[in-house]
């Protein structure tokens, strides 16, 4: 009952009802121990001690990713007993650390100088330079292997599904964010190999500046193991091309209802849609020679140099370098064949150098012997995640040009582009219209001519000259043409 304003208010409880609930409530709130808090336990708050146990269990990419968490999981990452223990196991398996030795490295002991005296990272450096090195010469080991057709390595499809190689393409854009465009479709013939990259998420052609060429490996390669696209990966640069002015600045391929399609030196196609500044798909063409070279043994942003080529001189020969040239040639629409062919013998008299050129006819338009028939009619085919088309009166050339040795001499892969021509046949042997088809680049040209029959719908080629620069055959053979 209360008694006046502001005084202390009692209520009285109904015996047996509510003073039982109250005691119990308060009796409760007496003997209930207090809940104790867990401790947030996080990885990243263990000792040093205990991460070093933790990273030492794990393998040498998981420990690369490890390293790029944090500044602290780095310097851990790279201890250097945790990398000479990999070091050791990887390299000489069977051999105890202290019991290693080696010609290029130090007796190894983990108690001595090669853990103590070595700077941090030391060992992970050492690792990666070992299974790096390893790894090209397992691979070129298989370059060596030449196909006597060609002239060129034969078995490139299993050298790269050793290296676990793929080719990717960067776009960089005028604010210098990079598009990096994956997962090609890869097309392999002869003496060449066509990729295709394709999808709907690709820059405005307006904002890009460059687009570069990779060759892209596992930095670690395990046959095992396939290669994981997040995994540590090596770049090599392969080409460069500028896209800024793309219209302007390169070839007009060729066109059909939806795309048209514009060739950078070397080797490149880009598909536009029709209408819009857009791109559809970009091909590369890729020629087998020293293709796995500059693919693995550039960097990322140094492409692959060749070592120079040593001449051997001849006094006695009058016209060295003129001649026994053999010539193996493709003509494809990426995934048909045109025509595949090969010819010995090619030789140039001293006299017919003239501008610079060394003059090789392959095909003589007036030796009908010799005239080639071209199988289907020629186009370039090309798709997209929704469409697939095929541009007529264009194709991709594949030249290799062989020395009188055998050795690749001028070899490239290209997309080439025929015209219709004014100038009349004059050959009693065939009656229909003229097509040119030429390329040329710093080491030489080449001029071919098709006459197209409307009876029987096919290209015959009634001529084929090679145009090879003397600067080439002076440099690769001494001489002074």
């Amino acid at each position: 009952m209360a008694t006046g304003r502001g005084r202390l208010r009692t209520f009285a409880a109904r015996p047996g009802v509510c003073s039982e609930t109250v005691n119990a409530g308060i009796k409760s709130l007496h003997l209930t121990p207090p809940i104790k808090l867990k401790p947030n336990v996080c990885i990243e708050s263990m000792p040093s001690e205990i991460l070093l146990k933790i990273f030492s269990c794990l393998d040498a990419v998981s420990l690369l990713a490890v390293g790029c968490v944090n500044k602290r999981f780095h310097e851990l990452a790279n201890d250097n007993g945790i990398w000479l223990k990999l070091y050791s196991n990887s390299l000489h398996p069977k051999r105890t650390i202290w019991k290693m030795k080696s010609k290029q490295t130090e007796t190894v002991s983990l108690g001595c100088a090669a853990l103590h005296d070595k700077e941090v990272g030391y060992w992970k450096k050492e690792y990666i330079f070992k299974k790096t090195s390893a790894f090209k010469t397992r691979v070129m080991r298989l370059v060596k292997f030449l196909d006597p057709y060609t002239g060129l390595p034969c078995k490139n499809k299993e050298a790269m599904k050793v290296s676990g190689l793929s080719w990717i393409i960067v776009l960089k854009d005028k604010n210098g964010k990079e598009h990096v465009v994956e997962k090609p479709n890869l097309s392999f013939k002869d003496t060449s190999l066509t990729v295709l990259w394709h999808g709907t998420d690709w820059p405005c052609l307006d904002i890009l500046l460059t687009l570069k060429l990779f060759g892209v490996t596992p930095l670690l390669p395990d046959q095992g193991i396939p290669p994981s696209k997040n995994g540590p990966r090596r770049f090599s640069l392969i080409a460069e091309y500028l896209l800024a002015n793309l219209t302007e600045n390169s070839v007009v391929v060729g066109a059909d209802e939806l795309v048209q399609l514009f060739s950078l030196s070397p080797g490149l196609l880009v598909g536009m849609w029709k209408g819009k500044n857009e791109i559809a798909f970009v091909m590369a063409n890729l020629h087998y020679n020293q293709l796995l070279e500059r693919s693995i043994l550039g960097s990322a942003t140094v492409q692959y140099s060749p070592p120079p080529n040593k001449p051997l001189l001849d006094d006695i020969d009058s016209e060295y370098g003129l001649h026994d040239y053999r010539l193996h040639l493709d003509l494809h629409g990426r995934n048909c064949m045109y025509l595949c062919g090969s010819f010995k013998c090619l030789f140039c008299r001293k006299r017919d150098i003239e501008n610079g050129y060394v003059r090789l006819i392959v095909v003589n338009v007036k030796d009908n012997r010799k005239h080639l028939p071209v199988i289907g009619t020629l186009g370039i085919c090309w798709e997209t995640d929704v469409f697939k088309g095929n541009v007529k009166d264009c194709f991709v050339m594949d030249l290799t040009l062989l020395d009188e040795t055998g050795m690749p001499f001028w070899c490239f892969s290209a997309p080439v582009h025929m015209e219709l021509s004014t100038k009349s046949s004059g050959l009693y042997d065939y009656m229909g219209h003229i097509y040119t088809a030429d390329y040329a680049d710093s080491e030489g040209k080449v001029c071919v001519e098709f006459v197209w029959l409307e009876e029987t719908k096919e290209y015959i080629i009634v001529s084929l000259v090679l145009y090879v620069s003397t600067k080439k055959v002076n440099s690769w053979y001494g001489t002074n043409y």
